[in-house]
């Protein structure tokens, strides 16, 4: 995360003798990204954070990977997958993944068991409900539009909270997630063009005290899955600082740049992972140059497939085609999209967009996960040839 934060009780000067009330010394645990080159948090716990007493693998639910053959553009409805509810981590239905994302989906109505992802951040994205993250850092409450980036192996529990169960669109990186290095500084700080800045951005800012003993948590880690049994709670942090933390960042609070004529898909650009972005398509004053088309032209970006989620609103270029609430298109690399049949000329003179979706653009192919062939709409890649 861009910017420092401390929260609870830390000492005066890092790695020096900080002592609890029985006079023990409470013990540090140093999360750092590449090999202590990069942003880090110091963590100090009543227990040694290393101290397990069973380790047994763990065999999680099967997901298989076909690529997207034939190729062609697809509508996937994700609230077809609606069951009886489930926990937002091991529930989670995949849709499409290559070696450098994953993208599930899940509808959730129970807490999910502690888990640690060693294999890279989360993006989640809360589509409805709300949502509470439960730390090692503390706790995050996240509601309908917010994004939460959980990074890599921050041991974790997520419980979904309120009336209705939670929908959760989860993005899976294999390194890490953060926002575009050109919205930064050299030292970090979000810069005046940015369409969302430090004050957007919400994190855990009280200690979750937790006891316990013997406690499971689920790791994915490059070589699979490992159930772990702790000695004690890992929610035994007394404080802790740096930038490396569990944060929350609307989509709402998302300024969208506009301009007398069409933008291009950078403009909407929220955060960066490894070789795929994520961008938020929100409300905003559209194209007012005189002669302007405010919905995209046809286009081929030749180095991405192209994941739209769709989320609220009315999505103009899309009318007609079958998209609602909860859809998700994929458009590969390989194949032009663009507007419906009409959609140009429908919205010539229009000036305000009232659309919500969430983009994955990804510079490696996608593949079909078993839970797209369940809920693939497939009469959507033959749309653009009705008249």
């Amino acid at each position: 995360m861009p910017y420092y934060r401390s929260v609870g009780e830390v000492p005066r000067k890092r790695h020096t003798q900080f002592r609890q009330p029985d006079g023990s010394l409470y013990t540090e645990e140093l999360m750092g990204q590449e090999g202590f080159s990069s942003d880090s948090s110091l963590l100090y716990h009543r227990y040694a954070p290393t101290a397990i007493v069973a380790a047994e693998e763990f065999t999680p639910p099967a997901v298989t990977r076909v690529p997207n053959l034939p190729l062609k553009p697809r509508h996937l409805r994700t609230h077809k997958l609606d069951g009886t509810g489930a926990d937002p981590v091991l529930g989670r239905r995949y849709l499409l993944a290559n070696d450098d994302v994953r993208i599930a989906y899940v509808l959730a109505d129970r807490p999910s068991p502690l888990f640690r992802d060693a294999t890279g951040d989360q993006c989640l994205y809360v589509e409805a409900g709300a949502l509470r993250v439960e730390s090692t850092f503390g706790v995050l409450d996240a509601v309908a539009g917010d994004y939460v980036v959980i990074p890599t192996s921050t041991v974790h529990r997520l419980v979904p909270t309120g009336d209705t169960p939670t929908r959760l669109l989860a993005i899976e990186a294999s390194g890490h997630i953060g926002p575009p290095k050109r919205y930064l500084s050299v030292r970090g700080q979000f810069l005046e063009h940015s369409p969302y800045c430090e004050r957007d951005v919400r994190g855990p800012d009280a200690p979750l005290l937790v006891d316990g003993s013997d406690v499971e948590v689920l790791v994915r880690h490059r070589r699979g899955w490992t159930r772990h049994v702790y000695a004690n709670h890992p929610f035994d942090v007394v404080g802790w600082d740096g930038h490396m933390y569990p944060w929350a960042f609307s989509i709402h609070d998302f300024e969208p740049i506009t301009g007398r004529i069409h933008q291009p898909p950078p403009v909407h650009q929220t955060f960066q992972g490894p070789n795929f972005v994520i961008c938020s398509f929100v409300p905003r004053k559209v194209d007012y140059h005189p002669d302007a088309i405010p919905v995209p032209y046809h286009h081929h970006n030749v180095d991405s497939d192209e994941m739209l989620f769709y989320t609220g609103g009315n999505y103009e270029a899309r009318r007609g085609s079958g998209i609602e609430q909860g859809s998700i298109s994929l458009h590969p690399s390989g194949f032009t999209h663009g507007p419906q049949p009409g959609a140009a000329e429908r919205s010539i003179g229009v000036d305000f967009f009232d659309e919500l979706a969430v983009m994955v653009d990804t510079f490696r192919p996608l593949d079909l996960c078993d839970a797209a062939t369940e809920c693939e709409d497939e009469a959507y890649a033959w749309t653009w040839a009705r008249r």
